[in-house]
């Protein structure tokens, strides 16, 4: 990926709404060119999407947690995400080496939803958990310094 590249993938993902023109200023390119690269950036699949990001305490949804999840039966088929696709609870599953086969990311409204939705999580997928729950979160959503470029990329 070329320099150029790395720059506007960093720029979108700081803020997914910026114009052309402020990207084409923070460039160095043309309205034109800098429209071109995000397409293509967007057609090979480097910039996937555009989202809010959501105050998740305004909308009622306060307490976050990550929900390590291990099978109670280690030769049960490997199929946790998609008997947990259907609870919307569930923000993100990451699929980890370790002890616990998946790590969940959930946000819900209180201990006792949380708790709730443990029950819901071990009966879905017949599965044991281990939860931590958040207290703060100083940053989120940092914006990527994409590899390449430097020592260890691929310039």
């Amino acid at each position: 990926m070329e320099e150029i590249d790395r720059r506007i993938v960093t720029l979108l993902a700081s803020d997914g709404r910026m114009s052309f023109t402020d990207l084409a200023k923070e460039t160095g390119l043309s309205v034109s060119a800098v429209h071109q690269r995000v397409r293509r950036l967007e057609k090979r699949g480097v910039v996937r999407g555009y989202a809010a990001l959501v105050d998740y305490e305004a909308i009622g949804l306060p307490l976050t947690a990550f929900v390590s999840i291990k099978p109670i039966d280690p030769a049960a088929a490997d199929d946790a995400p998609v008997r947990l696709a259907h609870l919307a609870a569930i923000e993100a599953c990451h699929s980890v080496a370790g002890d616990e086969s998946y790590i969940l990311k959930v946000r819900v409204a209180s201990p006792s939803a949380l708790e709730e939705l443990l029950s819901q999580i071990r009966t879905a997928a017949n599965v044991s958990t281990r939860t931590t729950v958040v207290l703060s979160t100083p940053y989120e959503h940092r914006p990527p310094e994409p590899a390449g470029g430097g020592p260890g990329g691929d310039a």
